[in-house]
């Protein structure tokens, strides 16, 4: 009933930055109103656990950011084109992962708990080279 894509991803050097979209579709007939879910993206590099990186609620803007993220990524949403954003600068060959963009209603308790989630993308690559 919902769809969420993601795109933005590449590669790019140390340093550079990419802006990663986040597309919800979906209509009010079929439940979905943009206001009252949360946003969150989440990473998977190769071997490892996939990690929260970034929560939006969308109806108060409040946001989540991992301690790792050191201040250098930005999320934002533009409820207009039912997207949410990842900005991410001075990357680094550790940021390298699949990242995934995941709704679930603003009434999550944990918004980094996959489990809160009941919408999913596919996931876009990001490949930082040194």
């Amino acid at each position: 009933e919902v769809q969420i894509v993601e795109s933005g991803g590449g590669l790019v050097r140390a340093g550079g930055s990419l802006r990663l979209s986040c597309t919800a579709s979906g209509s009010t007939a079929s439940g979905f109103i943009f206001d009252d879910y949360a946003f969150t993206w989440f990473r998977q590099a190769p071997g490892k656990d996939r990690k929260g990186v970034s929560c939006i609620t969308v109806s108060d803007g409040t946001t989540y950011y991992a301690d790792f993220m050191e201040g250098r990524f930005t999320i934002s949403s533009d409820n207009a084109k039912n997207t949410v954003y990842l900005q991410m600068n001075s990357l680094k060959p550790e940021d390298t992962a699949v990242y995934y963009c995941a709704a679930g209603l603003s009434s999550i308790l944990n918004p980094f708990d996959e489990y809160e989630y009941n919408y999913w993308g596919q996931g876009t690559q990001v490949t930082v080279s040194s």
